[in-house]
């Protein structure tokens, strides 16, 4: 009888020991954070496809009336946003593109694709989340845009038409804006859903052999849909 009382003693006095140190090892590894702060930083991966808006006036002087289509394109990109404060962050992103620009009616048409270009359109926007302590957290934004155009080529069926043909497009600076929202997947990876309106301006000049030089007035203002992951950092 002596014997399991001092059994159940010692029990109980591990478990007060047991219970006392518990919170000690709580305390000294506390459970990740959920959601952004100020003084995060996000970095994206994701895969985007640039859907241009596309306007164009005529190719001038020598085919009035002819206009141009430019196509879509998928393309991986990167951006990265610092959290200034819980709310308010600033992303840039960096991608680049390739396009073509066809022609669409008569003699222009007629050669089907004119010229590729590559597209880089750095663009930054301050940006607004709406729910940074949660685990979906929508955001809204809005920024500038410079976009470059880089290696840009005559195309086979236009050399064809009217011989070696030098082809250069007027850089652009706009505006942009965007929606968005991560959705997390562990404490700091999370999918990330993106929207952007750019607004893109250019003009193509297109130093012909035989036709001379032509310009043509281009508004791309695409539509960029994004899908991919983030982690914070």
């Amino acid at each position: 009888m002596n014997l399991s009382i001092k059994n159940l003693a010692i029990g109980m006095a591990c478990a007060g020991m047991v219970g006392a140190t518990a919170p000690a090892f709580a305390q000294g590894d506390p459970a990740p954070r959920q959601g952004i702060a100020g003084g995060d930083v996000l970095l994206r991966v994701r895969t985007i496809l640039v859907a241009p808006n596309e306007t164009s006036g005529s190719v001038l002087p020598a085919f009035p009336g002819e206009h141009v289509s430019v196509d879509s394109s998928v393309m991986p990109e990167v951006d990265i946003t610092y959290m200034a404060t819980d709310h308010i962050g600033f992303e840039l992103i960096a991608s680049t593109t390739k396009h073509h620009a066809d022609g669409r009616t008569g003699t222009t048409g007629s050669i089907g694709k004119l010229a590729s270009t590559w597209v880089l359109p750095p663009t930054l926007t301050a940006q607004y989340h709406l729910n940074p302590t949660g685990r979906i957290r929508p955001y809204v934004g809005a920024g500038l845009n410079y976009t470059i155009f880089w290696n840009e080529t005559a195309s086979d069926g236009l050399v064809a038409a009217v011989g070696p043909t030098d082809v250069r497009m007027k850089d652009s600076l706009g505006w942009a804006a965007q929606a968005g929202v991560d959705v997390d997947i562990t404490p700091r990876v999370f999918l990330n859903l993106d929207i952007k309106y750019i607004d893109i301006d250019t003009t193509a000049r297109l130093r012909t052999t035989a036709a001379g030089t032509q310009h043509v007035a281009i508004s791309l203002d695409p539509l960029v849909f994004g899908i991919g992951l983030g982690i914070r950092l």
